[in-house]
């Protein structure tokens, strides 16, 4: 068992959920910095003004601005090929709006990147991941404002210029999808909330979803102006999209239920990745907009960007697969990375409810790859799990080198059915922040951060039984799995 030659092993994180360092050497306030933590079972809130006396998770994340050096080493031990990092919007403009970029944000990354290279890692760099500078978010009511657009490509121009030497592959948005629907307003497109209203917003008026769907062309019009801009800046660059994947089954063989999935499969996953991979929007989407009212604000112009502005990639998170249901007597639903649905009974769950679906994956690999016939990339999967100390003092964490190994596994299968894949880089390498309730508690790395999810600790890290199995993974080549 073995991948391609040059397979691209590593290990993913964000700089909401790993840098800290919120107003260090001159970088300012950004979104996620206005977001409080929560559980599993409290939502995250949304603050217009920072509380002092309220903890928000991203302010100190789990301190890699100061500890870079350290974790990049504990990757080039393990044998990482690729890293995936984002660059924090507000540490290059601190507002989004300034002319010029903050120079010492500028040569942070600069550091980040030489340390790559001592250990012959290629750096995957998001250049935006839920990371909007307030500035801009309060100015536009975020991605609504066409605006941001050229704050953007200002933004990205700058990095595409001053890295174009040390990194080669890009990322434009993270997990894009997560605009089409509600609760992406605040997290994925940066758009203003009710003061102390939760992160995620459940429903919206047909006039609040299309300022939604109208954001959300703003990112695809500057994705695709993006990858234009960086080809020019650098031939070599090779510049992909990112969408939160998650495989939808029919609950049953109902007709009704088969349509339901097949629904949720065109908005949730295919919609985002039709507009970045075939250069426009698929021909569900006006009666999806029709139906419930929503008008989407273009420009003249638009359409022809969309078609030009194709990516050379796709690549995707995959952490669960879930059901759809039409009777209203399915009521037990299961968690996710942002997308839900009814709890499968042929599955099992993590701690945090999300059915782990290896197969699911070999699926989706296979139904992308036959949609799109470009190179795919798996950008984040892991296992969240509240890990505990054992009475050695060590982390024994099988059942995340079980999930890793049973996912793998169903990589190379997708390899062999002939599936171009380019690389795997596991989610939260280093334990991080979550995302969605912006615990510590919810472990994912092969090494152990010491923090609490209300930010106690000292940072310190510890390798777990993961490390030195995934050690072996990217030293064979995948064929070491044991």
């Amino acid at each position: 068992m073995s991948f391609p030659k040059g397979f691209l092993w590593g290990g993913a994180t964000a700089a909401n959920q790993f840098e800290g360092g919120w107003l260090e050497d001159g970088k300012g306030p950004s979104v996620p910095d206005h977001i409080r933590g929560g559980t599993v079972s409290t939502p995250r809130q949304w603050d217009k003004v920072i509380d002092e006396n309220v903890y928000y998770p991203s302010h100190e994340a789990v301190d890699f601005y100061h500890r870079y050096a350290e974790d990049i080493a504990l990757y080039g031990e393990m044998g990482f090929k690729c890293f995936r990092l984002s660059i924090n919007w507000a540490r290059i403009y601190p507002t989004g709006m300034e002319e010029t970029p903050n120079e010492k944000g500028l040569e942070f990354y600069h550091k980040v990147f030489a340390e790559c290279a001592k250990y012959g890692i290629e750096p995957l760099v998001t250049i935006s991941h839920y990371e909007l500078p307030w500035g801009l978010s309060e100015k536009y009511n975020g991605w609504t404002g066409r605006e941001v657009i050229g704050h953007y490509l200002r933004y990205a121009k700058t990095l595409f210029t001053a890295y174009k030497d040390e990194v080669k592959y890009w990322l434009t948005f993270n997990e894009i999808n997560i605009g089409a629907m509600p609760m992406g307003r605040i997290m994925s497109l940066g758009m203003q909330g009710t003061d102390g209203s939760p992160m995620f917003q459940a429903t919206e008026t047909p006039e609040e979803a299309s300022d939604r769907f109208t954001a959300l062309h703003h990112q695809f019009v500057a994705s695709a102006q993006a990858v234009v801009m960086g080809h020019e800046i650098n031939p070599d660059f090779r510049i992909g999209c990112m969408i939160a994947g998650t495989e939808m089954y029919p609950y049953s063989c109902n007709p009704a239920d088969v349509k339901e999935a097949q629904d949720a499969m065109n908005m949730r996953n295919y919609f985002c990745g039709d507009v970045h991979v075939r250069g426009h929007y698929p021909y569900y989407a006006k009666r999806y907009w029709a139906d419930r009212g929503i008008t989407v604000r273009m420009e003249e112009g638009d359409l022809d960007i969309l078609a030009k502005g194709t990516v050379d990639f796709y690549s995707f998170s995959y952490y669960m697969s879930s059901t759809c249901s039409t009777d209203p007597n399915v009521v037990e639903k299961a968690g996710g990375n942002m997308i839900t649905g009814m709890k499968n009974p042929y599955l099992k769950a993590s701690d945090w409810g999300w059915q782990i679906d290896p197969l699911g994956l070999r699926i989706y690999l296979n139904d992308i790859y036959g949609r799109y016939e470009i190179p795919l990339m798996v950008v984040e999967n892991g296992l969240g799990a509240n890990d505990e100390r054992a009475e050695d003092g060590k982390f024994h964490d099988s059942y995340r080198i079980d999930y890793l190994r049973d996912h793998i596994k169903a990589m190379h299968e997708a390899v062999l059915d002939g599936v171009d894949l380019m690389g795997y880089t596991m989610w939260g390498c280093t334990d991080l922040v979550s995302a969605s309730t912006g615990e510590m508690k919810k472990r994912y790395g092969f090494v152990y951060v010491d923090k609490d999810n209300d930010g106690n600790g000292d940072f310190h890290r510890e390798r777990k039984d993961s490390f030195f199995w995934y050690k072996k993974v990217c030293e064979t080549n995948g064929e070491d799995l044991d």
